[in-house]
């Protein structure tokens, strides 16, 4: 399933409130995939509006860090809630 952004001419419609959760989420975990200090691997992404949320488990403190200032960094995100967990 592919999702495209939505376009309109004029004034955006009333109920547009911003980018899809799924386009959100599939650019948080793909800017996490290729960020050579993180394993991303068993990371999950869920998005709630423009808040995500980063679950699952990570190598190191570090890299839990590491992981939500990736994801932070991603435009249109508003809030990172790291529920991330290490050994």
């Amino acid at each position: 399933m592919v999702f495209k952004e939505g376009t309109f001419k004029g004034e955006p419609p009333e109920h547009f409130d911003g980018p899809h959760p799924a386009w959100l989420e599939t650019a948080v975990a793909d800017a996490l995939s290729v960020a050579g200090d993180v394993d991303a691997s068993d990371i999950t992404v869920t998005c709630k509006g423009t808040r995500i949320i980063l679950s699952g488990s990570i190598g190191s403190a570090e890299e839990a860090s590491r992981a939500t200032e990736i994801a932070a960094s991603v435009k249109e995100v508003s809030e990172v809630d790291n529920r991330l967990s290490w050994l």
